[in-house]
């Protein structure tokens, strides 16, 4: 009876909200776009008040220009949003990108990516979350294993079962690393492989992503496991990107030959 309660209540999440990633993996949706983009516009109204903005013209149009390049080859849907392109000073080595049309580029990343090329990979990666609907993904996930959670707890309850802490902990940690995590480094790899589509398509040179994250593999993730990161490692990273390579060259190629390529300057 427990088994069959938990199928239930998993199937019926699945049912009531599956779709496609543009890599053909299956997800589960449960939010509307409305929804996520007035969580993103919060999010980063609440950053931009906690974070200093750079006023730097220079660096903002540089950003601006090699985010702008990259919009320019998404959909209309994507394309046609009121993007917002803050650049914050701070030391952190990343970017982002929230549903709603938000993308934030910290300053520390400015000195690890070298030219436009190694940028355009980072934020093409970071608008290949929202062109997949990674947040939408990551809140459902956690929205489905939270319910079929407490479905667990409310059958065991109701039938008895003996050990039920020790089990539920056991489910829970069995969650986390079975479908939490693993999802998350999908959504790193997928983002990854539509980021290079993107530059690729713009008009950046792709093999400058793998000099960015051969760099970047030097940081290290302290020690941890792949199975337990949230992160696939840099080897696994790079790995994936290569296997990808000759047809971003392909579109990079192309693009070359069809228009001038994009000449942002720091």
């Amino acid at each position: 009876m427990l088994k069959k309660l938990l199928l239930t209540g998993t199937c019926a999440l699945l049912i009531a909200a599956c779709a496609q990633s543009p890599t053909g993996r299956r997800q589960i949706m449960l939010f509307n776009d409305a929804e996520l983009g007035k969580m993103g516009a919060q999010t980063f109204e609440a950053m931009k008040a906690e974070t200093p903005i750079s006023k730097d013209v220079r660096v903002n149009n540089y950003v601006k220009c090699v985010t702008n390049s990259l919009l320019l080859v998404t959909d209309s849907d994507m394309r046609n949003q009121n993007w917002e392109i803050v650049v914050f000073e701070s030391d952190q080595v990343n970017a982002f990108a929230l549903p709603g049309g938000k993308i934030g580029v910290y300053t520390g990343l400015l000195k690890v990516a070298e030219n436009q090329d190694q940028l355009a990979a980072v934020i093409g990666h970071e608008i290949g979350h929202v062109i997949a609907g990674h947040s939408n993904e990551r809140l459902s996930t956690n929205q489905a294993l939270q319910t079929v959670l407490a479905l667990g707890d409310a059958g065991m309850k109701a039938y008895g079962v003996k050990y039920q802490q020790e089990l539920m902990t056991a489910f829970g940690l069995g969650a986390q690393f079975g479908v939490a995590l693993p999802f998350s480094r999908a959504h790193e790899t997928e983002s990854d492989i539509i980021g290079l589509d993107l530059m690729a398509r713009a008009g950046f040179e792709p093999r400058q992503s793998v000099n960015l994250w051969q760099s970047m593999e030097a940081q290290g993730n302290g020690g941890m496991p792949e199975f337990m990161s949230t992160h696939p490692l840099p080897d696994t990273r790079i790995k994936d990107l290569r296997a990808k390579m000759p047809e971003a060259m392909k579109l990079f190629h192309d693009r070359k030959a069809a228009s001038p390529l994009p000449q942002c300057k720091r």
